[in-house]
């Protein structure tokens, strides 16, 4: 999974980072507010890791922000505060799950794969227009017909769909499909190929645009 941990103490932050890259994901990380929050709208991530005492923006007004925004994506906050009243408004401003420090990194481990459980398992189809992905049968469908489409085609529709109207930088979609070891050669290239002749091809109007000098958006085509 890619993870993006956002914690300003660097001892903690360099071991939560070690034991979750151990752990077999690849992990982003941020040391204030405004760097996480920028990071948090600019690239996927499957779940965030964020402090609540940070420079810059406190982890509230990051997940907030987030949540006002329309990202999604899961998130787990940490904080020394142990007080009810903290705890909820961590809840109420969007947080999926609190823990609270000193924590055991195999609990944070445990509580990351919980989360992800329960907020996939409430929502199990992405939709884009009438383009339609089927997490559970890991197939995807357009105007009710069938798309044929490859495993690597699947992974950045997926990406793309959870990330739709914004932009996925190049460097995310790589990431997704070969972790920290992208081919030399163009290879996302051929595969968004694919993804967009199977998407688009035998149909009246595009969904997948290219941003050039970016990445890539799904979603209608915007007119200014």
């Amino acid at each position: 999974m890619h993870l993006l941990v956002i914690e300003d103490n660097a001892d903690i932050l360099a071991n939560v980072v070690d034991y979750l890259e151990a752990a077999g994901h690849v992990v982003d990380c941020a040391r204030n507010g405004p760097g996480g929050l920028h990071l948090a709208l600019t690239a996927h991530h499957d779940l965030i890791v964020l402090d609540i005492m940070l420079p810059g923006m406190d982890g509230h007004q990051v997940c907030r922000s987030l949540r006002e925004a329309g990202e999604q994506v899961p998130v787990i906050m940490l904080t020394a505060r142990d007080a009810l009243d903290d705890r909820l408004q961590g809840l109420r401003n969007g947080a999926d799950d609190y823990l609270v420090k000193p924590f055991a990194l195999a609990e944070l481990e445990a509580r990351i794969q919980a989360v992800l459980r329960r907020t996939r398992g409430a929502s199990q189809r992405l939709q884009v227009g009438d383009l339609v992905l089927d997490l559970d049968a890991w197939q995807a469908s357009r105007a009710g017909q069938l798309l044929r489409l490859n495993p690597a085609c699947l992974k950045l529709l997926e990406v793309l769909m959870r990330k739709s109207p914004g932009v996925v930088r190049r460097e995310v979609l790589e990431t997704t499909l070969w972790g920290d070891d992208p081919p030399a050669s163009d290879s996302l290239r051929s595969h968004l190929h694919l993804l967009r002749q199977a998407v688009d091809k035998p149909f009246p109007h595009p969904l997948l645009h290219t941003v050039h000098g970016v990445g890539y958006r799904l979603g209608e085509e915007r007119h200014v």
